[in-house]
């Protein structure tokens, strides 16, 4: 017997769940402080040319327990036999057993500012068919940046944070076994040369675009210094003046101009996730008069076997079949009417007062905006 209602009935209380959690986050949301009080300008911002660089390079993991890769990888054969080359070692590549190695890429973020001398975490992922890396130990491996130049160099046993282990066709497996880290195991060679001082104009980049902030943001940074120092290029940059006074103190001048706190303005956005039936809504979010009706629908299949048997003595034979029952319910449906102009918090409390679920709420939200009733770009993950 199957029964499409009771599935249904099993999913409607799974996305009530979710629907709860979102009126809680809902209600934190209402209930936070006033936005105006703003974020600092570090926290929306950063600057142009203090980033990280990506480090990128190929090595060799050894010391495994015959989870390296197989003997037809040629790259691992070729670059161990390199290696041992470079050592004094001539040997025979058709004779190199490979089992306990492992060809890998090696990858690190090179901070700003960083330092001969400064460690780096490491990622070490294999790019043959080796099993897993646990056990093993990255041999020295240069690290080139985009330029080709070698920036750093990493060694070290790798930390997988899981293992491997079975018997008798029984394995129990945790965490992802060919890739791993090496804490702290690159050390930086070359410093990436990033200068400040006698800087005549600094760049503040907004990780978030917006006209709004960015006047905010320079008008404040006018306030502060007591002139006019900056001015929006575009809505994601704000150029800022060095003062003479601050020309061989770049960095107390910018230490002074992130630290400003400054309200920060945001397009009304609706995000919405079809696959979970998550729906986030930004506090600017605004609906003009509508009206909404939701309706549910309900169809139920049964199936109940019948046995049909023969006369004691007949020639016939036993036979099943099937009664099948189709019912369907319609909930009544309820039409809510939205006024114009409300907020975030009173289109959650209107459609609970419906009893949409989060996957109700979804189509509702389509539908408004395919009204021309939702003032908010509507996004669909």
């Amino acid at each position: 017997m199957y029964s499409m209602g009771s599935q249904r009935e099993t999913d409607a209380m799974a996305w009530h769940t979710r629907f709860v959690l979102l009126l809680a986050l809902a209600g934190i949301l209402l209930a936070a402080p006033d936005p105006t009080h703003g974020a600092r300008i570090k926290d929306i911002a950063s600057i142009s040319g203090v980033r990280g660089n990506q480090l990128v390079g190929y090595g060799l993991v050894g010391g495994l327990s015959g989870t390296g890769d197989k003997q037809g990888t040629e790259f691992t054969i070729q670059s161990l036999t390199n290696m041992l080359l470079k050592m004094g070692i001539n040997v025979d590549p058709q004779q190199v057993k490979v089992k306990n190695v492992a060809a890998v890429m090696v990858t690190a973020e090179l901070p700003a500012f960083a330092q001969p001398g400064t460690r780096l975490d490491v990622l070490v992922s294999s790019i043959g068919d080796a099993k897993s890396l646990q056990g093993g130990t990255l041999l020295l491996t240069p690290m080139q940046g985009v330029d080709g130049e070698t920036y750093c160099l990493a060694q070290g046993p790798v930390s997988l944070g899981g293992f491997s282990a079975g018997g008798g066709g029984d394995k129990q497996t945790k965490n992802h076994l060919t890739v791993g880290t090496i804490p702290s195991g690159g050390v930086v060679e070359r410093a990436v040369e990033v200068p400040l001082q006698l800087r005549d104009r600094i760049h503040f980049i907004l990780n978030q675009p917006d006209f709004t902030t960015a006047d905010v943001v320079s008008k404040a940074m006018n306030e502060t210094v007591g002139r006019d120092v900056a001015f929006c290029q575009d809505s994601r940059t704000v150029l800022v003046d060095v003062p003479e006074n601050y020309r061989n103190h770049v960095v107390d001048y910018i230490a002074r101009l992130e630290t400003i706190n400054v309200p920060v303005d945001a397009p009304a956005r609706v995000v919405v996730n079809e696959r979970t039936g998550t729906v986030v809504m930004g506090e600017n979010v605004r609906i003009s008069t509508v009206a909404v009706s939701h309706g549910g629908l309900s169809v139920m299949i049964t199936t109940e076997p019948i046995v049909s048997q023969p006369n004691p003595f007949g020639r016939g034979r036993t036979v099943e079949t099937k009664d099948k029952e189709v019912s369907v319910k319609e909930e009544p449906a309820h039409l809510m009417v939205l006024p114009a102009g409300v907020s975030l918090g009173e289109v959650v409390k209107a459609l609970n007062a419906v009893g949409v679920t989060p996957r109700d709420l979804i189509a509702i939200l389509q539908a408004i905006k395919a009204a021309g009733a939702l003032s908010a770009e509507l996004v669909i993950m």
